[in-house]
């Protein structure tokens, strides 16, 4: 069974391969001949290799050159190290415990059973001589997620001694808390729903987090950790210089727990991901770089020394993560790391309502972030504004072309009606002389259909072409809010309570 698996997941991955090259040959020829024929010269084609992103292409680069450097280090046994002045001081945020099950007199500063997976003994890879090993506080925000805490902290309890594991209970009205409780690790629970921002910074003030240990993760509570997760991480955090450990995230694979629109979901995330953090971040979090500006809230590890100096809960900001990122860079607080060791799985959304709900609140609070640090004289300033440019003109740009290919469609198939309407029939005859259907077709699907049999390949997952098929729509909802939330960002605010998706 396991030869026929291999087996089939390699003609897999050889047929979506050959598939993706054939549909980029075809691309390359047809959008060659048409830049030729509309005169644009040097600048037709530097519009064509645009199609597939500017800060893709550029970080792609830089992340191929990363991997050079550190190829490099690796051959002469050092570490890579970079210096960055960090801030000093100290921020404490307010809250009071209801509830702490299982954890021992003392909270967080109490001595823990001897033996526990977090005790300070080297780490595979770790000569005796280094550094002890960074000890990590596992922090789970939690609100109405009974279907689910469970499996967060048992992944957690695989790498951690259960003293270590923090779970805060945002006013949930289930069964949230009790499960915590009962598998023994420390419990707090509000009574008023703060949103993840809040309970986050009342369980780091009310265990003293920051104090009691160099590093605290951030674990949601659909997310479960790879086995090699707090090696990655503390080897990460080796670097004094580091203030953040940025988690990889994978889309967790369940095809037989979801419908097809769950599937749908979970392989164009899959895509998503594997695009944002191999082809972009991976570049971002070079030593040389840093300009990532997103460290993840779903799995990632904040070093106690810089989250002291985080405004973790500041006001009207629907999510917490990009400002918390935004901190770091502000007050130069360190870099900013991220591996493919530091993995996690996250549970995507199950329902298009839940998706769209979800991408709403990511981009809203990205939009909110840049209006409440706004831009200051950095680097990392300069990459975010050409991020910024080019999330807004490509956006703008996909809605309006597929527009303009609906219209076209339209007025081909339904010819003389609608083509007989006032005006209708002058400006269709205009966009098919310059954009006949088959080259809006090809330059808005191709190129998207060929990232998704790379992904096929890479993955080995034949379903991917046909959900593939079905990603360019989501990218338009994805294009749409972006645009839709700007506005939003500087009219509305918010108070980042949250509310439970669909699970299952």
């Amino acid at each position: 069974m396991r030869i026929a698996r291999f087996i089939g997941g390699l003609l897999t991955g050889l047929v979506a391969l050959a598939l993706a090259v054939t549909l980029f040959v075809y691309w390359f020829d047809f959008a060659t001949d048409m830049v030729a024929a509309s005169g644009f010269g040097p600048w037709g084609y530097a519009l064509l290799w645009l199609a597939f992103g500017a800060n893709l292409l550029l970080w792609t680069v830089m992340g191929l050159a990363r991997l050079g450097d550190d190829a490099v280090h690796a051959a002469l046994g050092r570490t890579p190290r970079s210096r960055y002045r960090k801030g000093r001081g100290r921020s404490r945020a307010r809250g009071r415990v209801l509830a702490a099950a299982g954890a021992p007199a003392g909270g967080a500063g109490a001595e823990a059973p001897a033996g526990g997976a977090d005790d300070a003994v080297p780490a595979p890879g770790e000569a005796a001589g280094d550094p002890p090993p960074a000890r990590i506080a596992v922090v789970i925000p939690a609100h109405n997620e009974e279907q689910v805490i469970g499996g967060a902290i048992s992944s957690a309890l695989e790498l951690f001694d259960r003293w270590d594991i923090y779970v805060v209970s945002d006013s949930s009205g289930d069964a949230t808390a009790g499960i915590a409780a009962r598998a023994g690790v420390n419990v707090l629970e509000l009574m008023k729903n703060r949103g993840k921002a809040g309970a986050l910074e009342a369980v780091i003030e009310e265990f003293d987090l920051a104090s009691n240990y160099d590093g605290v993760l951030i674990l949601d509570a659909d997310t479960t950790l790879d086995a090699g997760y707090v090696e990655g991480a503390r080897r990460q955090l080796r670097d004094p210089d580091v203030a953040a450990v940025a988690g990889f995230v994978v889309s967790e694979w369940k095809p037989r727990e979801r419908t097809f629109v769950g599937r749908l979901i979970s392989a164009y995330r899959d895509r998503l991901y594997f695009m944002l953090q191999y082809l972009m971040r991976f570049g971002q979090t070079w030593r040389f770089a840093n300009t990532s500006f997103i460290v993840p809230g779903f799995a990632s590890v904040y070093r106690s020394e810089a989250l002291r100096e985080i405004d973790i809960n500041p006001r009207g900001l629907v999510i917490e993560d990009f400002n918390m990122t935004f901190e770091v860079h502000r007050k130069r607080l360190g870099r900013i790391s991220m591996n493919p060791d530091t993995k996690a799985y996250s549970q995507d959304p199950f329902t298009f309502a839940d998706y769209r709900k979800q991408v709403t609140r990511w981009t809203l609070g990205f939009w909110q972030t840049v209006r409440r640090h706004k831009l200051w004289p950095s680097v990392f300033c300069f990459f975010l504004a050409l991020y910024i440019i080019e999330v807004v003109l490509v956006s703008f740009l996909l809605l309006v072309t597929a527009l303009t290919a609906g219209f076209v469609l339209v007025g081909t198939v339904a010819g003389e009606p609608f083509l007989g309407v006032p005006f209708a029939g002058d400006l269709f005859a205009g966009v098919t002389a310059f954009l006949p259907l088959v080259a809006l077709a090809i330059g808005l699907f191709i190129p998207d259909y060929m990232l998704t049999c790379l992904m096929t390949a890479i993955r080995r997952r034949p379903s991917y072409l046909l959900y593939g098929l079905l990603f360019f729509p989501i990218r338009l909802v994805d294009s749409y809010l972006a645009l839709k939330t700007i506005p939003q960002a500087w009219t509305a605010r918010t108070d980042g309570t949250w509310t439970s998706p669909v699970r299952g």
